[in-house]
């Protein structure tokens, strides 16, 4: 990296830079300008954004979509029975996404840290992800492991609905996704009470 690394809150003026970077990293249709201004909606409660983007000098370098707990559908590739949190009290962790150049500098997980920050502000006790198992390296599974993710089960074809029914194509499977996602829970430390928010 160039210049100091920046990070700042997800907003609308960074939807095209996030949707060039994710469709390239990830396939294209991955992300659209609808489905961005859903995600950054949801990104938020008691005012507060979960989802932020990382820059080198003016360069978008990688971002982490975040939804806030009880605002993403708990659907068929979740198992909430088994996550040992309420329902809730659980954010979504959608995507982390980084530059190739820009791989292997910590920007992932100061991104992740800046999310569990927030999230934690927002009342969150833990966040689920559904990692890409087939990412280059499998670097997704072994970024959540270490920062203390657990498998809570593994679902084969996870985004394959995405294909037929979004369009989206797969990096790794060159057309239709058959990739496998394990659904992994990652449980946070008590916010200190000195940092509570009561609005």
């Amino acid at each position: 990296m160039a210049t100091e690394l920046t990070i700042v809150p997800f907003e609308p003026e960074h939807f095209a830079q996030v949707i060039e970077l994710g469709n390239l990293v990830h396939g294209d249709n991955y992300l659209s300008m609808d489905s961005l201004a859903k995600m950054h909606e949801i990104s938020f409660a008691k005012g507060i954004n979960a989802s932020f983007v990382a820059f080198d000098g003016d360069k978008l370098v990688g971002f982490r979509l975040t939804y806030a707990a009880g605002k993403w559908p708990v659907d068929k590739w979740c198992t909430p029975d088994e996550w040992g949190h309420d329902i809730n009290k659980v954010c979504y962790f959608k995507c982390n996404t980084v530059d190739e150049s820009c791989r292997g500098k910590g920007i992932g997980g100061k991104l992740l840290s800046r999310s569990i920050e927030v999230t934690k502000q927002q009342g969150c006790t833990a966040g689920l992800s559904h990692i890409w198992l087939q990412s280059p390296g499998n670097s997704a599974f072994r970024y959540m492991s270490r920062a203390g993710g657990k498998v809570i089960k593994k679902h084969p074809n996870r985004w394959l609905e995405s294909s037929h029914n979004e369009g989206y194509y797969c990096v790794i499977c060159k057309g239709d996704c058959y990739c496998e996602a394990a659904e992994m829970i990652l449980e946070f430390e008590p916010l200190p009470s000195s940092k509570c928010r009561t609005t």
